[in-house]
């Protein structure tokens, strides 16, 4: 349980007393199964041990989506647990074989009560995300279109590495950066060229999103 970041710094003593007073769910899922779904009420977390989750996110108005694959270890969105939405905000399924340890809603609140270093951890996680958002909106504009499809494609993913595939029609891409058709395709081209993306009909695939920063 050490390597995620909520159990982090706890003390042997502290693992102990939580290990034989807490009561963890186990779950294993074959790959292609459904863990969440989007807009699913959220009433537990979920640890994943091993394995690896592709994790789909839909704009509003579902013109468009991401698809991520991510591996363990691994928490399923805890910022869905609290909050005036606490649904899960993207469908998550298996890639491979998993293993999850869940915590019920109870369970966390049980938590808080008992273990400052818990309470303390979760609150430095859902705060780090809060400020990094806040931020986004106070970043340097781009200076070109290529400048501005990485964003857009960096703004729209969970972790900003990995393989992403983007499901997204070139006409709505272009409206997304506030650019023409014709432009858009060029700049892609060019950066399937580079090796940077890979075009396919209605789909963006980037093998490594983080080569777009080099």
């Amino acid at each position: 349980m050490l390597q995620f970041p909520l159990f982090q710094g706890m003390s042997r003593p502290d693992m102990l007393q939580m290990a034989g007073n807490t009561k963890f769910g186990f779950l294993k899922l074959k790959a292609g199964k459904t863990v969440v779904k989007e807009g699913q009420v959220c009433n537990s977390l979920y640890f994943l041990v091993s394995g690896n989750l592709t994790i789909t996110t839909q704009s509003d108005d579902r013109r468009y989506s991401i698809e991520e694959q991510l591996a363990a270890p691994w928490l399923l969105q805890p910022e869905a647990l609290f909050g005036a939405h606490p649904r899960y905000r993207s469908t998550v399924s298996t890639l491979t074989d998993v293993h999850f340890i869940t915590l019920s809603k109870d369970e966390v609140l049980r938590l808080f009560d008992d273990f400052l270093v818990f309470r303390l951890n979760l609150i430095n996680l859902l705060s780090t995300q809060s400020q990094r958002r806040a931020h986004l909106l106070w970043r340097r504009c781009p200076g070109s279109l290529r400048q501005h499809l990485v964003r857009f494609m960096l703004d729209h993913s969970t972790y900003p590495a990995g393989r992403k595939m983007f499901h997204i029609l070139m006409q709505q891409l272009a409206c997304e950066v506030n650019d023409s058709r014709l432009n858009v395709s060029h700049e892609l081209n060019a950066m399937q060229e580079e090796g940077l993306v890979i075009l396919h009909r209605g789909r963006i695939e980037v093998p490594s999103i983080e080569r777009l920063l080099m």
